[in-house]
């Protein structure tokens, strides 16, 4: 017999707490999904020796997701590293840069705000002076000699936020951008498409006249998965918790298959999973597929998967609910600064990927 909870919910009061409204009366369809999601977050992943990796698509930091989400889910160390688009970490700038948006309608004549040189994300609205101003400033950044060599992602992001930070302080916005506060508390921030953001275009426009940084991808891949790797050493665990779908998601769960089938380094998968998202399983893309299908490719464990969780519903319903419910339930984690220990984990990783190449060690039988 499957297990089963009588539906029962209490009357909801004046003085109901988000846990309370999550577990008491979340009880059927996505909102079940979303109370397993929360408890599954607070009473399991949220443990000190798990090693928590976000994924971020769709349009959050526009929506306001990161200044009043991500931002305290990091502060508090419930997130140690994040795959995002590159997008997202743009439109995260003009908080940093106190450069306003502003909540709208989506119903409004496009030809018109087009004549005044406004734009819109559906409901949302900004100056396209914002997007001029916010060019200026990474353009300005990039062009110093610091940035004229190759690097990853984390990298880069990480000196993008320093310069948000020192710009931010002088604003009274330093609680505002996620690449800031990323940069202050040592968490890692990836793209998985570098080139396919306002940031990467303008990475490419300093490339055609012959400066700026060269972004190596491949930098990324073996760093995430060193990570991986050092979040499963001595009984450590490893979550992914995934905001939409697209590309970062597939980049936060390569980690394994990289592990596994490229460097013959035998693994067992992400342990936990948890994704919040609007893609239907049935039309084969990698937004709507299910934990099920990413075990075949040995991206997450078999033993977790009993526990993973799906939940479709609209991530800027969801991701505040969450957020609340850690706050909550949950006391603050050691932040893990693993941007700080980039290099020491991607050497282990080397040397474990030799000794399986090598026939050498535990990891020669996969080899």
């Amino acid at each position: 017999m499957q297990k089963r909870r009588r539906i029962n919910p209490p009357a909801i009061g004046k003085d109901f707490s988000i846990s309370r409204l999550v577990d008491e009366t979340f009880l059927a369809y996505n909102s079940a999904r979303l109370r397993e999601a929360a408890q599954l977050l607070a009473r399991r992943i949220m443990k000190e020796n798990v090693t928590v990796g976000l994924s971020l698509s769709g349009a959050m930091t526009p929506a306001g997701i990161g200044t009043s989400c991500l931002v305290p889910l990091i502060e508090n160390g419930f997130v140690d590293y994040i795959i995002s688009t590159g997008a997202n970490l743009y439109h995260d700038l003009h908080y940093g840069l106190d450069m306003a948006m502003f909540s709208s309608s989506p119903n409004l004549d496009d030809v018109e705000l087009r004549r005044h040189s406004v734009v819109r994300i559906y409901d949302i609205l900004f100056d396209y002076d914002v997007l001029l101003k916010t060019d200026e400033f990474i353009l300005g950044l990039i062009e110093a000699p610091s940035f004229r060599r190759t690097m990853g992602t984390a990298e880069f992001h990480h000196a993008l936020g320093e310069a948000v930070e020192e710009r931010a302080g002088a604003l009274g916005t330093r609680d505002r951008s996620l690449v800031a506060a990323a940069y202050r508390l040592g968490v890692p921030l990836y793209t998985s498409s570098p080139g396919d953001s306002s940031i990467g275009m303008n990475i490419a426009a300093k490339a055609l006249l012959g400066s700026g940084p060269c972004i190596d991808p491949s930098v990324d891949v073996n760093e995430t998965a060193s990570i991986v790797l050092d979040a499963k050493a001595e009984g450590g665990r490893s979550a992914a918790w995934i905001i939409g779908g697209g590309s970062p998601k597939n980049f936060l769960l390569q980690t394994e298959p990289q592990l596994q089938e490229i460097l013959k380094i035998p693994e067992s998968g992400h342990d936990y999973f948890v994704q919040i998202t609007d893609a239907r399983p049935d039309t084969g893309g990698l937004s709507g597929a299910t934990p099920g299908e990413a075990l075949t490719w040995d991206k997450v464990s078999e033993e977790g998967l009993p526990d993973m969780v799906i939940c479709y519903l609209d991530a800027t319903v969801a991701v505040p609910l969450l957020t609340a419910y850690l706050m909550e339930n949950c006391k603050p984690r050691p932040l893990k600064r693993l941007f700080d220990r980039r290099a020491v984990m991607l050497g282990r990783l080397k040397e474990r990927a030799l000794a399986a190449r090598n026939g050498i060690g535990p990891d020669a039988e996969n080899a």
